[in-house]
């Protein structure tokens, strides 16, 4: 995906909160938030008794100009629009919701607004970031090596695919579904069903081999695009396509050698639940 407009979950108090990078700076999914700090059964009813409240007896109408509909992967694998705040709209509407989770939640979430700040000023420190999260999560120092290259395949490809005429979220969405189909014989949501997963990362959940075959599908697909220059949508499906066989075919291969399947059920929620820091891909 676009690095002007990338997924990421991170965890408030073991609540997730779905964010999203838009015009360089970070949007978060309101009822998220909302959810996170009243507990409310129903986040996406108790925003918009809210809003309501909001413009109907404070006179907050310029709200609505601060409010960006963004798409969201939600628990069904799929991209919603929904509503976004950046963190200062944000402070706004967390001052209107009576908790006593308000004001830490207000330190956490100016902490993580002045961390991108850094992170634009040396993107090195959220590589490094990401490797010590890994790390207090309690992953093997092998597993971290592998998915840190994960990673930076990953976005060298969304750069290449950005440079490419790429550009809706829903495009970048179907390519990486086409790689992962042709490595894996399973769609990204089929796979996460297959793990056990609901929002968590697939990656973060995939061994050693998973993850080393995903990058292979991904760098093949680099590779092809950059030396056929493939060019808009279809010609960079096929360069997907022809990517993750590659890496699919591999697969295979070691299969038969080995007597064992690559493809597998395991994965690290157990981790995921020990701590309350986030992960980003």
């Amino acid at each position: 995906m676009s690095k002007s407009n990338i997924d990421k979950i991170v965890v408030f108090k073991n609540k997730d909160i779905r964010r999203t990078l838009y015009q360089n700076e970070w949007w978060f999914s309101i009822t998220d938030v909302v959810g996170a700090l009243t507990e409310s059964n129903n986040p996406r009813r108790y925003w918009s008794d809210l809003k309501r409240q909001l413009t109907e007896t404070e006179g907050y109408n310029e709200l609505y100009e601060n409010i960006v509909q963004l798409k969201l992967v939600s628990s069904d694998g799929k991209k919603y629009s929904t509503n976004c705040a950046n963190a200062e709209t944000l402070f706004r509407i967390i001052q209107s919701i009576p908790s006593p989770k308000a004001e830490p939640f207000k330190r956490w979430l100016a902490k993580v607004g002045y961390e991108r700040v850094q992170e634009i000023e040396d993107p090195e420190l959220a590589s490094k970031r990401a490797r010590a999260t890994y790390k207090a999560k309690g992953y093997p120092d092998s597993w971290i090596e592998k998915r840190m290259r994960s990673i930076a395949i990953r976005e060298e490809l969304t750069d290449e695919w950005q440079q490419r005429g790429i550009e809706e979220q829903r495009d970048y969405a179907i390519l990486t579904a086409e790689i992962t189909k042709a490595a894996f014989g399973m769609t990204p949501s089929e796979y996460k069903q297959h793990k056990g997963l609901e929002r968590a990362n697939l990656r973060d959940h995939m061994t050693d081999l998973e993850l080393i075959f995903s990058m292979l599908g991904e760098a093949s697909t680099t590779e092809i695009a950059r030396n056929t220059d493939a060019q808009g949508f279809d010609e960079n499906r096929t360069a997907a396509e022809e990517g993750g066989s590659i890496a699919g075919n591999a697969r295979k291969e070691l299969e038969t050698k080995s007597g064992r399947s690559v493809i597998t059920k395991d994965n690290y929620l157990a981790l995921d639940s020990s701590t309350s820091k986030g992960v980003e891909e």
